[in-house]
């Protein structure tokens, strides 16, 4: 059965919309309260983490009197990266963590990931069992006067997460002689990412730290990766971070200026990993990966699995094949032998921990040669319009004209209304009209 609210990360839409709004973060709140309650642990607490949109002053309350409704206590921590909240989550024994946020998107949405106690992302099984509370008549589902949850603000979580990402590794590691330029997207990052950095001795060139509510991911961050190009460039840096929204995603840039994308900083973590012994199984990527990875990895014999799009789908394919590497282009990297989530700034500094002893950027991204893609987002109403028999008829032209030179993938967007359409060849007369051919249709 197809879900009613959850996508491929969480829930998400405009503010004030059908469901991203006061009314329906109570229910939500209240139906995810209630059904962690029913699993017996003993704390019955949730904590909550946001990133920096204005919207979030409105949803925050809501959710949380959704879950002190059901009889769960909270703990607010404000703005923290994503896995910050994963990490604390587990470290803290709470039964459930909640991030108030819509990622790389606009101010103009917003929405929310759930983790269980684990510090996972939950499954698709129990996102349908909580979307089945939602529904029922909110009197059903509330507690009595002496069973209410209670409210705590936790003023150290910044602190609390950069404790637990130093952990991973030697006492000895800093990061002097390092000028690093870091944009933070006006996000959940903008002080966890430069202080984790000065705290390690690095130089940092911060951008992206001047969230005003309505600024985040605006003409900066991951999904503008020129902002930090320029900027290595003119501060002459060694390298250059850049965050998105909730700071799950990472893209970088080398010393000389050239973005380095998710595929890319996969495939030298891979190397770096199966050279020290450190890569278990092989590397999960999605249908998205780049094909030039895909063939990488088979020169290097290591094991290369395709899941789909979506970091907990990406997640779950690591653990049922027991892998410990796996990402998506866009940035969403997993560490598996320290994080269950995609972690920014846990990915830079296991990049710059590599690079610590004077090695350059450039060479260490180095790996392979990307296959030309083109990916175009296509806004629809409604994005059951990749049902139409025009549209399918379009795609399996492309498809028969694309076969043995490259690939074509045709998917809805699990986060936004658009239908995402990308193709991959060496042929790039070919690439273009094929992808075309398909967008025109779509629009």
């Amino acid at each position: 059965m197809r879900k009613k609210y959850f996508g491929t990360d969480g829930i998400r839409g405009h503010i004030n919309s059908k469901n991203i709004n006061g009314e329906m973060f109570f229910k939500f709140g209240l139906a995810s309260g209630t059904y962690f309650k029913s699993q017996k642990k003993i704390k019955q607490t949730a904590i909550i983490a946001k990133d920096t949109r204005l919207s979030g002053y409105t949803l925050e309350p809501a959710l949380v009197s959704g879950l002190t409704s059901a009889g769960m206590h909270v703990y607010t921590l404000g703005p923290l990266p994503t896995n910050g909240l994963a990490m604390l989550t587990k470290s803290m024994k709470a039964n459930m963590g909640i991030m108030i946020t819509a990622s790389h998107n606009t101010h103009y949405d917003n929405g929310l990931k759930l983790f269980g106690p684990d510090g996972m992302k939950l499954s698709d099984k129990i996102e349908k069992k909580i979307e089945s509370l939602i529904d029922k008549k909110v009197s059903k589902n509330l507690s009595s006067p002496e069973k209410l949850g209670r409210v705590k603000r936790l003023e150290t979580g910044t602190k609390d997460y950069l404790k637990i990402l130093k952990k991973n590794f030697t006492k000895q590691f800093n990061l002097r002689g390092l000028k690093i330029v870091i944009d933070c997207a006006n996000g959940a990052g903008y002080k966890a990412g430069p202080e984790l950095l000065r705290s390690l001795g690095a130089k940092v060139v911060s951008i992206g730290v001047n969230p005003n509510g309505l600024n985040i991911n605006k003409n900066c961050g991951s999904t503008n990766p020129n902002k930090i190009k320029f900027a290595v460039k003119k501060h002459k840096a060694n390298i250059g971070i850049s965050l998105d929204g909730d700071a799950d995603r990472i893209i970088m840039c080398d010393e000389v200026g050239r973005v380095i994308d998710g595929d890319q900083i996969i495939a030298a973590l891979a190397t770096r990993w199966k050279h020290k012994k450190m890569l278990k199984g092989g590397v999960v990527g999605t249908l998205m990966s780049n094909y030039g990875l895909e063939k990488f990895f088979k020169s290097k014999k290591i094991k290369f699995i395709r899941a789909n799009v979506g970091d907990r789908y990406v997640k779950e394919m690591m653990q049922k094949k027991k892998f410990n590497l796996g990402g998506e282009q866009s940035g969403h990297i997993i560490l598996g032998k320290f994080a269950t989530t995609g972690d920014g700034l846990l990915v830079a500094l296991e990049v710059l921990f590599a690079i610590r002893k004077g090695k350059k950027a450039s060479i260490f991204f180095d790996k392979f040669k990307k296959t030309p893609q083109i990916l175009k987002n296509i806004e629809v109403k409604n994005k059951d319009v990749i049902k139409n028999l025009d549209i399918k008829k379009s795609i399996k032209i492309a498809e028969s004209l694309m076969k043995g030179q490259g690939r074509i993938l045709v998917r809805k967007s699990g986060t936004e209304s658009k239908i995402r359409v990308m193709g991959e060849s060496e042929n790039k007369e070919l690439l273009k009209k094929c992808v075309n051919l398909i967008s025109k249709k779509i629009k």
